[in-house]
């Protein structure tokens, strides 16, 4: 039977949510600080789309690891000492670049750093969420948690494109370590919650994660999911640092580039948010449709003559996005038992770790094309690869609301 009581009934979701809205706040703005300072100094496409690929390669590389971390550890103590250890380098980079000492040898290494806090958030902050909520309002924790992703979509990149304007990238990367700080501090209120550990928790670390990476063959359902991630994050959400790209295209100022990544939250928020209140049944539809979505108005977006232009049709594109992402770790977390969730998350993460791959070889079609072709060419092969998954393993679209 439905749980009709919202998520924020739940004794911790509040502080464990916006201590996760502080990290994304973070997260988006240090992706938009990094790319735009790299595009300033260098003015390469192929250096500032490998702002995003250095930050994003820890999904991919360290996702198994970090779903075992999720079900060995206590995950209230990973995601604490993950945000304490990034708080001073955030620090230090900020002061680096008002000294003007902030060079790609001591920025690519704090975005690499800052992807290993992604996985962790993946794969422990999220699945501690469903510890607390429990599986009947899953649902709706997950849309919340997307609203503040895409939350921090929006802000991240407009208050970063904002400051950077008014008071320079270190100023903006000191406000983030503040920000950071808050974010510890709410963790402090999130109480530890008694749950099932893994069977084989006395074992070595190298057979957990084999057991996780079984699951992919074992659960056609969430081998399904998988796959339309995987496709998701290569030719869809590559285009995030191509925003800078994009940008310069329609002669946008630093603040106009930053209202033009906004979007990307803005239209995420109001999609999150339909989701959070609908009681759609099909949820895998919405999780597929989404996708499909996006990369046809990416493709409209490309096109942009004007700012005006880029700014809404950027907003369209991410209202797909929302859907996608609001749905995708609720059906995660929903298709594997209790004791597995963690090394689910850890193989999400791995899917999402597609991302740093498009991301980079959208930048090498920049280089050699532009970007706006590179931006058409991804979400135009993302579009056939997504059906061609689909008509091969289609699971993902009969899954329903996992409430029911």
């Amino acid at each position: 039977m439905t749980d009709r009581r919202g998520p924020f009934s739940a004794k911790g979701f509040l502080p464990l949510w916006l201590s996760g809205l502080c990290w994304h706040w973070s997260r988006w703005a240090i992706a938009f600080l990094a790319g735009y300072h790299v595009n300033v100094v260098t003015g390469s496409p192929r250096l500032v789309q490998l702002t995003g690929t250095v930050m994003w390669a820890p999904l991919l590389l360290g996702g198994a690891l970090g779903g075992v971390i999720s079900d060995r550890f206590d995950r209230r103590r990973t995601v604490r000492w993950q945000t304490a250890l990034l708080i001073p380098l955030a620090v230090i980079v900020g002061l680096a670049e008002r000294a003007g000492q902030l060079g790609l040898w001591l920025l690519y290494p704090f975005l690499l750093f800052a992807g290993v806090g992604w996985v962790v958030d993946m794969t422990s902050r999220r699945a501690l969420l469903l510890d607390i909520v429990g599986q009947q309002r899953i649902g709706g924790a997950m849309a919340w948690e997307t609203m503040a992703l895409a939350s921090g979509l929006a802000a991240g990149q407009l208050l970063g494109g904002v400051i950077t304007g008014r008071a320079g990238v270190g100023t903006a990367f000191l406000g983030i370590g503040g920000v950071l700080c808050v974010a510890l501090v709410l963790l402090m209120w999130v109480p530890k919650v008694p749950r099932v550990t893994a069977e084989e928790s006395r074992s070595s670390v190298g057979a957990e994660m084999r057991a996780g990476l079984r699951l992919a063959r074992t659960n056609r359902g969430l081998l399904s999911i998988l796959g339309v991630t995987v496709m998701a994050n290569f030719f869809m959400f590559a285009y995030f640092p191509a925003v800078q790209l994009i940008g310069k295209e329609v002669d946008a100022t630093a603040s106009q580039i930053g209202l033009i990544g906004s979007m990307t939250g803005f239209g995420m928020i109001t999609s999150s948010f339909i989701t959070s209140v609908a009681s759609a049944r099909r949820w895998g539809i919405l999780y597929v449709s989404g996708v499909f979505v996006t990369m046809a108005m990416l493709i409209v977006w490309a096109l942009s003559p004007n700012v005006p232009f880029a700014v809404v049709t950027l907003y369209l594109a991410s209202c797909g996005s929302g859907l996608f992402a609001a749905t995708q770790s609720t059906l995660v977390l929903t298709v594997v038992p209790e004791q597995m969730r963690g090394r689910a998350m850890g193989l999400l993460s791995m899917a999402i770790g597609a991302l740093p791959i498009g991301t980079y070889l959208l930048g090498e079609v920049a280089q050699a094309l532009g970007p706006r072709t590179a931006v058409i060419v991804m979400a135009s092969l993302g579009f056939v690869a997504l059906t061609l998954w689909l008509v091969c393993r289609p699971e993902v679209v009969r899954r329903g609301h996992p409430a029911r």
